[in-house]
């Protein structure tokens, strides 16, 4: 005789951070997942085919229906989400706002997973904000939502120290394991009735929003160090970028140099490409020029002839 579940769930999320959530909660004993809502399939990738989310993928080898609403306020959704009753709402960057009507629906909540150490960075790019910023820590919070953005009560909060090369991608990576630990282990608590929401402090908000690929444009005034972070903090996605020689590149991380170099100036050794910046210069390891993969800067220099004389924007 198959096991009974405690607690139904309906799980929120679309992205592949949100699968080590999702497969915790599968293997939960305490867990039954009836449905999951995730973002409806978009065109993705050079193929420009339309693609299931990460989540919804996950979902459909489990045998675990899926949901994909354009917006959650549709009456069909809202039906369903109604018939199906679920005790909690788990929810880890689904990419939408979950409407005021719905926020009641199930017992325990919408229970969020948000990759900052909230009220800091609030928002949709939380980890690029903090490695952008310089941050030393960051971390995962669990939290009630409620009707603003990413402003409900703190019910659970793990740290993650801030490598000094770590990338968007591979912080996110650990995030997203350690993350899913909070999380199952919140709503357990939660479930129990022995974890009470705290409200979160009024001061040290601050807002990561969305990062637009001219917003991960490298601004070559800026000193090293915040060039440096920049680019960790939108690698691998939307990905730095620049233009060189009249070129545009994506730009991997760079290392700082000890050479000292006009703004813009490039400079090529046998040793790799250099960049001055505000202070001291960059040295460029990789870059993918449009229609190419990644590569080494170095190789890639000698075939753009790159010198002193080139321009960089």
């Amino acid at each position: 005789m198959g096991r009974v579940a405690d607690v139904r769930v309906v799980f929120a999320g679309t992205p592949a951070p949100a699968v080590p959530s999702l497969q915790r909660l599968i293997a939960s004993e305490r867990h039954e997942v009836i449905a999951v809502l995730t973002r409806p399939d978009a065109v993705a990738g050079r193929g420009r085919k339309v693609s299931r989310s990460p989540v919804g993928l996950v979902a459909d080898e489990a045998g675990i229906p899926v949901l994909t609403p354009r917006k959650m306020s549709e009456p069909d959704f809202v039906e369903q989400l109604t018939a199906l009753a679920p005790d909690c709402c788990p929810v880890v960057a689904y990419g939408a706002l979950i409407p005021k009507s719905q926020l009641a629906l199930p017992k325990y909540g919408w229970i969020n997973l948000h990759f900052s150490l909230l009220p800091a960075w609030r928002g949709a790019a939380p980890v690029q904000a903090a490695i952008n910023a310089g941050d030393e820590f960051t971390g995962a919070t669990t939290f009630i939502i409620e009707e603003g953005l990413d402003t409900g009560p703190v019910l659970g909060v793990m740290t993650e120290r801030i490598g000094a090369d770590d990338t968007a991608g591979a912080l996110l990576d650990r995030l997203a394991v350690s993350g899913a630990a909070l999380l199952e282990s919140t709503l357990d608590a939660v479930e129990a009735g022995v974890m009470q929401p705290v409200p979160q402090p009024v001061a040290d908000v601050s807002y990561a929003p969305k990062i637009s690929v001219e917003g991960a444009r490298i601004r070559w005034d800026q000193s090293a160090l915040a060039v440096h972070r920049h680019i960790r903090s939108v690698t691998p996605a939307p990905g730095a970028w620049t233009t060189i020689g009249g070129v545009r590149v994506k730009v991997g991380p760079v290392s700082i140099a000890d050479e000292s170099l006009p703004i813009r100036e490039v400079l090529v050794r046998k040793d790799g490409v250099y960049i001055g910046t505000a202070t001291s210069a960059v040295r460029l390891d990789h870059v993918q020029p449009q229609g190419k993969k990644m590569m080494s800067a170095l190789d890639w220099s000698r075939g753009a002839r790159l010198d002193a004389t080139t321009v960089v924007e």
